[in-house]
């Protein structure tokens, strides 16, 4: 299942040296500044680092977001803002964007960007762990793939997002239609661990067909949450949302037939398979178009996958046995318009999962707080050297192993 998954560039960002000169007037400031500088390398090392995992991220994030939470959250008893909020300028570019950054002197920007950047991690740690040679995926979980999407509707859109001082402009990663289509993403690839385990399983058909139905609509969601960006930097996005949500509909109008022939509706199941048949066609047309399409992030395989390839082989077999069937049995009539979808799964659907930051280092304390005095940095800011550029991630290389489809009954 190497390359199924189209995966959009890492964040990059400018270094931060958190050196305050005379502003951290006690050891134990310095020491919060020092911090906050090597747990942010480390954070950022490990978004390249191809032996991390999702312990080492969360331990990685957790160090970094504790410290710097100490310069937004309200450390004086007061409701007022944390007076260290803004004395640091942060860089950061976006995924849709190429190397062109974003500049906010605001602690909360730096939180957003950074969380959006583990988020986008999981996918590509998700994605790699289902490239994997004889991947089973009854042994799969689906929870890397979920991008942790609780994370951007609570931690970023309904508390932090709203707080920076200067709005995302339109296409930045922190405006809501962009959020929002990583967000469905996630939670549509998240389903497809689901339709596999449920395809290998042998579950009844007609819970395939539901849950497949579910994810092809998640897939459209979040493609026409991108069709008021920019074509430019959208379309290859969307040309991949477009031929995943075809390529579920198959699935959902293949199984669906399945279920009506069980019915011995063989009529209304030969129009389903055509369907399903007209459903794949454009599948693989749009999987044409993705590739010749220019734009950010890696670009999928799904046409040479053996999971796209089964698919194709399933509805034909299906479509000719009922077809079989219908002229030595049934000899019903086949519908010209293909049966309505409204299917519901009843279980099977992925449940996000809640993210959290983590608590308040203990070393930032009140009292320790109390020590930074900002009326000493004015003079030296001007002695401070050029910031420097923010250089694109260098992502590890990952040649694809050997397509086995997985393993799927």
């Amino acid at each position: 299942m190497a390359h199924w998954f189209h995966r959009n560039p890492l964040k990059a960002t400018a270094p931060v040296s958190f050196n305050f000169y005379g502003v951290a007037g006690s050891p134990a400031a310095n020491k919060i500044c020092n911090d906050l500088r090597t747990t942010r390398a480390r954070l950022l090392e490990m978004f390249t680092d191809i032996t991390c995992n999702p312990e080492i991220m969360k331990n990685a994030t957790d160090a970094y977001f504790s410290l710097l939470q100490g310069f937004i959250a309200s450390l004086d008893g007061t409701t007022q803002e944390n007076k260290m909020r803004f004395i640091q300028n942060f860089k950061w570019t976006d995924t849709l964007q190429g190397n062109t950054p974003s500049a906010q002197q605001d602690a909360v920007f730096e939180l957003v960007s950074m969380a959006f950047n583990v988020g986008l991690w999981y996918t590509k740690f998700a994605s790699r762990l289902a490239g994997k040679e004889n991947i089973i995926f009854s042994k799969l979980h689906p929870l890397p793939f979920s991008f942790s999407f609780i994370v951007f509707p609570w931690v970023l859109q309904d508390v932090h997002i709203p707080r920076l001082i200067t709005p995302a402009e339109k296409g930045r990663d922190l405006e809501p239609r962009v959020i929002d289509a990583y967000i469905i993403q996630s939670q549509a690839e998240a389903q497809e661990v689901t339709i596999a385990r449920a395809i290998e399983l042998k579950h009844n058909a007609n819970l395939i067909a539901s849950l497949a139905f579910e994810t092809a609509n998640f897939y459209q969601k979040a493609d026409h949450t991108l069709n008021t960006l920019d074509p430019e930097y959208s379309s290859k996005w969307r040309k991949y949302l477009q031929l995943k949500q075809h390529f579920y509909m198959a699935y959902a109008y293949c199984y669906h037939g399945q279920t009506l022939l069980a019915g011995d509706k063989c009529g209304e199941a030969i129009r389903s398979l055509q369907e399903a048949e007209k459903c794949y066609s454009r599948a693989e047309e749009l999987c044409k178009e993705y590739r010749q399409t220019k734009g950010p992030g890696t670009t999928a395989k799904p046409s040479e996958q053996q999971f796209f390839l089964k698919l194709g082989g399933l509805i034909k077999n299906t479509l000719d046995k009922c077809q079989r069937e219908n002229g030595f049995i049934y000899f019903h009539k086949v519908p010209v318009e293909p049966p309505l979808l409204e299917l519901k799964a009843s279980y099977g659907l992925v449940e996000p999962v809640a993210f959290e930051l983590p608590p308040l280092s203990e070393q930032c304390t009140p009292q320790v707080y109390g020590t930074f005095d900002l009326t000493k940095g004015a003079k030296n800011d001007k002695a401070k050297p050029k910031e420097e550029e923010v250089k694109p991630v260098k992502e590890p290389d990952l040649k694809p192993q050997k397509d086995t489809g997985c393993i799927i009954s």
